[in-house]
């Protein structure tokens, strides 16, 4: 294990990362504040967070003191405003899930996570749309079967999200008057899920009561394992653009910043430390430059732990990301 100077010395040269808006996905075990106190220390410019264990329906309700422990960790710092923090919701949530006790329960889950960053001053909550585990009669695909990004949506899919839709109204209607805003992120197309397509994400926004409370989540990972070519400087900015053209850029609020250990269009979602996966430096270079994510936050979901060279592998990971944005 690398020492605690050797970090410190190696976040030093992190100062880009403050200014790229770059950071990770950092832990919340033993107090919330942790990760805010860690990001500053790393010099990161952006951070992820679960404000509760992931694995569970329902959390324990936030104590007074966790809540101002939180807003003091980040009073000073660049996390002050909060616009750099983003929360990722539970990955029990299936938000277009055809079985009514398992929507009810992950409506309730959802709501309980957009109470708790209302309360901690998080603006942007991470959410995967769902799967519609083909309710509506048609047969799920092969693993090997690609995406077709061009194609409208099949029966299942377009009633599974109508029915992410309707799940997001309720909760909406709940929660008159919040600031904070659900990001839905894109996806492999892994099993039944949405969101592997850009106009998935449009199509949940269109139909929702109240869009200006939809935002999107890129993930470099998923979107490359999806079937989007991003190899050369030209195919990333092309599927940016698509991107623009089918979701809009604009309603981007916060993106993971991940390396494919998976194929091209393989539809596996499995992550690879930055520069040691599939991407290709052109999709990175792509989405670190675009002037329309210049304030998104922009976070690792790569693994933990130290790398080669004893420095914890976020602290390589930014550095690499950093590395990107500058004009070569």
């Amino acid at each position: 294990m690398a020492t605690a100077p050797a970090r410190q010395a190696s976040a030093a040269r992190l100062e880009p990362c403050e200014k790229q808006w770059i950071g990770s996905h950092l832990s919340t075990a033993g107090s919330l504040r942790a990760a805010i106190d860690e990001a500053v220390s790393f010099r990161f410019g952006a951070v992820q967070i679960f404000t509760r264990n992931q694995r569970q329906w329902t959390p324990k309700p936030l104590a007074k003191d966790e809540v101002a422990e939180f807003h003091a960790a980040r009073a000073g710092t660049l996390f002050a405003d909060g616009r750099r923090i983003v929360s990722h919701n539970s990955y029990l949530v299936n938000l277009a899930s055809p079985d009514a006790d398992n929507l009810a329960k992950s409506i309730a889950c959802e709501r309980a996570e957009l109470e708790r960053c209302e309360l901690l001053g998080v603006p942007v909550s991470v959410a995967h749309p769902g799967a519609h585990l083909c309710a509506s009669g048609g047969k799920p695909r092969k693993p090997a079967d690609p995406n077709d990004l061009d194609a409208p949506p099949t029966t299942d899919e377009l009633d599974g999200l109508r029915r992410i839709a309707k799940s997001i109204d309720r909760i909406h209607r709940d929660l008159r008057g919040y600031r904070v805003r659900i990001a839905l992120e894109t996806t492999t197309g892994s099993g039944t899920n949405l969101g592997y397509a850009f106009h998935h994400l449009k199509t949940i926004r269109d139909l929702v009561a109240e869009p200006e409370r939809i935002a999107y989540c890129i993930d470099t990972c998923h979107v490359f394992a999806a079937g989007y070519d991003v190899s050369t400087p030209a195919r990333a900015k092309a599927t940016l653009e698509r991107f623009d053209a089918e979701a809009g850029l604009a309603h981007v609020a916060a993106i993971h910043v991940n390396d494919s250990e998976g194929a091209f269009a393989s539809r596996k979602d499995r992550h690879a430390h930055i520069g040691e996966g599939l991407c290709g430096d052109a999709w990175f270079r792509a989405v670190l430059r675009h002037p329309a994510f210049a304030e998104v936050p922009k976070v690792l979901e790569t693994e933990k732990g130290d790398a080669p060279g004893g420095d914890a592998w976020d602290l390589v990971n930014a550095a690499r990301l950093a590395a990107f944005c500058g004009s070569k």
